[in-house]
């Protein structure tokens, strides 16, 4: 093709000089778009070329918004969509690029915009020449080009595959390095120069021992509020060393990182695209590594460290994962470990354990945001309350005709299974009928016919994926059982009528036993505390139960003195003393909160904790007058108070256990008895003369 056989003349029209020419502008990284400065100026310079043609200046449109995106897609290339658009409504006259790879590097993108410019009459032209894709010549040369433009990406990354995985192989593969690790001049790993990072991940595998998990070493970098180093991987700040607050998943990457024991590894993540066109690492079990040289370079840890931490971070983590939903049968006493999740954020709760005077006591706790960021625990859950109702409703539930049903119910729901399995497999056979009848309509027509044939091969390519979608969710189906029973569970089932509430209650059986029901027996139970504690227990058989239980009282609540004991205390003081209140609840039958019997020491501790009035005071409110207050009112002495008390002259009541009075105000006529006798006549003594004393003693 060249301009002598097909020049200007013959292929641009009136037409195409009505409408506006559309420069494409691309290079596929950053890095050519700064380095390869010379192809982006020679692609500029087309512009010259359209001008040449007829188009004015100002309307050539250039398009560069992908400078820096891979041709390999279209997904995300927004220039190369704007491009599409203005052909496809008619706007473009002609379209220009440098070569066929600048514009797509995928044969369906470029096929797709060749049969668009073929039905808007829009000329195509590169380095080499000026295209009519309504001509089917230019069509097919031009389709060469996009398939060889394609070919050459595709040789590009074999090549440089091959020789990655070469390199990788032999343990010389230069890869990006975690944070600690560093090249040095000779391109050998050695141990980051600076100090202060050498420092934190040292004291990351350091707390990692001392510890002995991911957990505590999160805890103790925010107890001493310590800070990790991570190395930005992108941007223009990219090889920066930032530090930052400490997380879970950083601590779980350092361990699980064999390059810090010094050992060379490629191929444990694997790179799988998904529906956007992008992909994303997947992480490999290790005998489907590449490559793998222990003791490859310096290391903080020795590799035998390293599989040391492997076995601990995977027996911390039991209870997780989709083959370890609910960990292995513990001999602990909390029934329903590793079976509870939080109804508040729908995580999987943990089981903490509080030592009594009776034993072990099971808490069960959702703390998965409070283990990746520190932050405090959603809620926590009295477990054994929870158990004893789970075990009680298990009790209730498995008796003979309650086992009938269930295995009824699930026999029912095996059936609905069985339908659901023809359904789904109906639903493949379909999708590979309609593979089937794209890939024969396809073939059947005429491979000149490129529109016929492009729209073709797109409902074969949408056939393809709904016939993969479609498998995909009947191996899912299949895999998962959906809870239906096997031989072997439902005799175990029927086995358990008789003897269950025997086997369950029997203080012998011992709690890994019963955990062991349970798991048979109970898919999952959901906690969720407010007021109340609410559960949700689903049942295998696909029933499910909600049981309402009141939340523990705490410790001081359980020996908190029983409301009708204040109560009567209360009415009793009116008229009796702490140590006749004392005799008189106890011969009732009633006790402290502590379960002792009720003491005058106690009955006062209750008064005062209650703010009770005392039995004095009530008196002295009934305008009764202490010994001290009547002594003063009637101007005598407290022993003469007592003697008239005793003489009748005065009235009062008990006022406490010591026998100290309270006294009914005085009348005001009351008649005072006559101390002592009159003048004159006491009796002299004997030998006393009876006249007057004259002159009397000196």
């Amino acid at each position: 093709m060249n301009d002598q056989l097909f020049g200007p003349a013959a292929k641009v029209t009136a037409a195409h000089l009505a409408r506006d020419a559309y420069l494409s502008i691309r290079q596929s990284s950053l890095k050519q778009v700064l380095n390869n400065t010379e192809s982006t100026v020679r692609q500029y310079g087309l512009k010259e070329r359209a001008i040449t043609l007829g188009w004015p200046a100002d309307r050539v449109h250039v398009i560069d918004t992908d400078q820096g995106q891979s041709g390999a897609t279209a997904a995300d290339r927004e220039g190369f969509q704007r491009l599409v658009t203005e052909v496809g409504m008619g706007h473009a006259g002609i379209v220009l690029g440098l070569e066929v790879s600048r514009l797509a590097r995928n044969s369906a993108d470029w096929h797709r915009l060749l049969e668009i410019c073929a039905m808007s009459g829009t000329l195509i032209l590169d380095e080499d020449g000026l295209y009519n894709p309504c001509d089917f010549n230019d069509r097919l040369l031009l389709g060469l080009k996009g398939t060889m433009s394609e070919a050459e990406l595709h040789l590009l990354k074999a090549r440089l595959r091959g020789g990655q995985l070469s390199k990788a192989r032999r343990g010389e593969l230069v890869q990006p390095l975690p944070i600690g690790l560093v090249y040095d001049g000779a391109g050998k790993v050695v141990l980051d120069p600076d100090t202060a990072i050498q420092q934190a991940i040292r004291t990351v595998f350091t707390l990692f021992d001392t510890t002995g998990s991911a957990t505590g070493v999160v805890k103790a970098f925010n107890h001493v509020r310590l800070t990790l180093p991570r190395r930005i991987q992108s941007g223009p700040d990219k090889g920066k060393v930032v530090w930052g607050p400490i997380a879970h998943s950083r601590v779980l990457q350092i361990l699980h990182n064999p390059r810090y024991a010094g050992a060379f590894v490629y191929g444990r993540h694997q790179h799988k695209p998904t529906a956007s066109g992008k992909s994303a690492p997947a992480l490999q079990p290790r005998e489907q590594w590449i490559a793998l040289f222990p003791n490859a370079h310096a290391g903080y840890i020795s590799f035998d460290k390293y599989e040391a931490n492997e076995a601990k971070l995977t027996s911390n983590a039991v209870a997780y994962g989709k083959d370890r939903r609910h960990g292995p049968t513990r001999e602990g006493p909390a029934l329903l470990q590793g079976m509870t999740l939080c109804g508040i954020c729908g995580r999987r709760m943990t089981v903490r354990y509080h030592h009594r005077k009776h034993g072990l006591e099971p808490e069960y706790v959702c703390q998965a945001k409070g283990i990746e960021y520190g932050n405090p625990i959603c809620q926590r859950v009295h477990g054994a309350v929870v158990d004893n109702a789970v075990g009680r409703l298990l009790i209730e539930a498995l008796t003979p005709h309650a086992l009938t049903a269930a295995l009824a119910v699930a026999d029912e729901l095996a059936a609905r299974a069985d339908e659901a399995e023809t359904l789904r497999a109906a639903g493949v056979e379909r999708a590979e009928y309609q593979v089937d009848l794209a890939r024969r309509r396809y073939l059947a027509v005429d491979p000149d016919n490129r529109l016929v044939a492009g729209s073709l091969e797109a409902d074969w390519n949408t056939a393809l994926r709904e016939l993969t979608q479609v498998r995909e969710t009947y191996e899912s189906a299949r895999n998962d059982g959906g809870g239906v029973l096997d031989d072997a569970q439902r005799a175990r089932i029927t086995a358990l009528a008789g003897d269950f509430p025997t086997f369950w209650n029997d203080p012998d059986t011992p709690m890994r036993e019963r955990k062991r029901l349970v798991r048979l027996l109970v898919a999952d139970v959901t906690l969720v505390r407010a007021d109340q504690i609410t559960v949700h227990v689903r049942l295998t058989g696909g029933q499910e139960h909600t049981l309402t239980i009141p939340v523990p009282l705490a410790s001081w609540q359980i020996r908190q003195t029983p409301p009708e004991v204040v109560a009567a205390i209360d009415e009793l003081l009116d008229d009796h003393t702490d140590g006749q209140i004392a005799a008189i609840l106890t011969e009732r039958g009633h006790v402290s909160g502590t379960g002792h019997a009720l003491r005058p020491t106690i009955v006062r501790h209750i008064r005062n904790r209650y703010g009770l009035r005392s039995h004095p005071q009530r008196l002295a409110d009934q305008r009764m007058l202490s010994l001290r207050e009547i002594a003063r009112r009637l101007g005598i002495g407290l022993n003469t108070v007592q003697i008239w008390r005793n003489n009748g002259l005065l009235t009062g009541r008990v006022a406490n256990d010591k026998g100290e009075y309270f006294y009914f105000p005085p009348p005001p006529d009351l008649a005072r008895p006559r101390i002592g006798r009159p003048p004159g006549s006491r009796p002299a003594p004997a030998g006393t003369p009876t006249g007057s004393a004259q002159g009397g003693a000196v």
